[in-house]
């Protein structure tokens, strides 16, 4: 196929030359009603491009077949059959997966236990039951790899009834699963591997990065162009290849989730993306892996500073490590993750990725150079220098054991069933029935439809108190919970 072409980009290019006008939405109409203070700060390129996809960029009947063929070069450039485009991320991607390979079947799915608040929900909007597969758990550090094969082959002779698995891989850590040993599993069985590959959307353009999900014989699998390829928020891309899951179907269950006003702004990107990456993305990915490289090397002179590499790798841990994704353990300085992301954004306006109660991330791309590297160590560095009185972690971190919370009914019915909120200090046996989830990296401590236990309930009260983010608890205080009304 032409990788030179981007049929999207061309496009809006030729809307903007020929001077359309659409009075249809958006009523903005390429920005002049927007009132001027919000253009300063937006900019008037971003409304000139949000325009209508159909129609507007293409006809009323998509005749210019722009979308279309922009995936059929998206599914050539990564080997998949096909790709579909989403404006509404992976979260959603993913939800379309799970609804097309289990939704409607009553022997649920397989899924790692260390998975993306996004997939709960999905459980929830197709009424899936859970398998969990147990992740590979590093008690010390407190920190989950993704499972290994033997945990994938334990889980389906538990469930040999489930429709298929779903795995993370990357992690949000950038840690991987031996896909290819997974997928085997899997085909053994004449069943699917959903691969939540959220944080690889790159890995297909480079032969030192990890391995790509497609390459090896998934049957799904879900990028988010935003994360690490250089697409705008909510862009994302699911890919599909075999004949383990109709793809019909994945369009359906896509289509009853997606927004039926998509935006041009995010297709665009995705197209561009593509093309940037089939055409210069090795020698592009050669310069980030070397900056990185180069960051890692410099971090790790800190005083205090752990850049995670050795520990993340071999046995009873992950398979490979994409090198872009920077982890830094700062537990010997005696500070935490919080601390340190906290004092960056004041005072030095640098904004770090993942953070937890030792931990910190810096995600690299290929918009990254020695500047822009420079920066972060500098303000690590800073940090460091001006720590006198480090305030230790007073999170009460509880046991691989105690984390796996006992499933008593399906997150569906939990959810939507009859609830009642009780004091969390009370909340111990009982069944939750909303999710409570530590952001980033958005792993759900708590699913519905889990009996809580004490050691979960004091992991979370006693992580707000140290900073921990847990967004989607009704109570932000964590003063209460919702649980199943017995």
């Amino acid at each position: 196929m032409d990788h030179s072409r981007a049929p999207l980009v061309d496009a809006l290019a030729a809307y903007h030359r020929t001077g359309r006008y659409g009075f249809t939405p958006p009523g903005h109409r390429q920005g002049r009603g927007v009132d001027e203070r919000v253009l300063d700060a937006i900019g008037r390129d971003a409304f000139r491009s949000d325009v209508l996809v159909s129609p507007g960029l293409d006809d009323r009947l998509a005749r210019g077949g722009y979308l279309a063929e922009a995936e059929e070069l998206m599914a050539d450039a990564v080997g998949a059959e096909t790709a579909f485009f989403s404006t509404c991320g992976s979260s959603l991607s993913v939800k379309a997966a799970m609804m097309a390979v289990a939704g409607g079947r009553s022997g649920g799915l397989l899924v790692a236990r260390d998975s993306h608040k996004s997939i709960v929900a999905g459980l929830i909007f197709a009424g899936v039951r859970p398998h969990w597969i147990t992740p590979r758990w590093d008690a010390e550090r407190h920190f989950s790899h993704p499972p290994a094969p033997g945990q994938v082959r334990a889980a389906w002779e538990r469930n040999p009834d489930a429709a298929g698995a779903l795995i993370v891989s990357p992690s949000p850590y950038g840690t991987c699963a031996d896909i290819a040993s997974i997928v085997a599993i899997c085909h053994e069985r004449g069943k699917p591997l959903i691969v939540d590959e959220a944080w690889g959307a790159h890995l297909p353009f480079h032969p030192e990065l990890p391995t790509w999900a497609m390459d090896v014989g998934a049957d799904l699998c879900v990028v988010s162009v935003h994360k690490m390829g250089v697409g705008f928020e909510q862009g994302s891309v699911f890919h599909l290849q075999g004949d383990l899951i109709d793809p019909a179907r994945l369009s359906a269950c896509a289509d009853l989730l997606m927004t039926t006003s998509p935006n041009v702004l995010i297709y665009t990107a995705l197209d561009g993306w593509r093309r940037q990456m089939v055409q210069h993305g090795r020698e592009l990915l050669d310069v980030a892996l070397r900056v990185a490289e180069q960051a890692r090397a410099d971090l790790a002179r800190i005083p205090g500073i752990e850049v995670m590499e050795d520990a993340l790798l071999g046995v009873e841990a992950s398979h490979d490590l994409d090198r872009l994704q920077v982890l830094m353990d700062v537990a010997a300085t005696g500070a935490t993750g919080y601390d340190a992301a906290d004092w960056l954004r004041e005072h030095r306006h640098i904004d770090m990725g993942l953070v937890d109660h030792r931990r910190m991330l810096a995600t690299l791309s290929i918009a990254d150079d020695d500047r822009t590297v420079a920066t972060l160590v500098d303000g690590v560095a800073a940090w460091r220098d001006q720590l006198k009185d480090p305030q230790p972690s007073r999170i009460r971190l509880p046991s691989p054991a105690e984390l796996q919370l006992e499933t008593v009914e399906l997150p569906r019915d939990a959810f939507f069933g009859e609830v009642e909120v009780v004091p969390i200090d009370k909340a111990h046996g009982r069944i939750a029935a909303e999710q409570l989830t530590p952001y980033p990296p958005g792993i759900p401590a708590v699913v519905p439809g889990e009996r809580l236990n004490d050691a979960v309930v004091e992991y979370l009260r006693s992580g707000h108190e140290e900073g921990m983010n847990v967004p989607d608890a009704a109570d932000s205080s964590l003063d209460t919970v919702r649980v199943v009304r017995e």
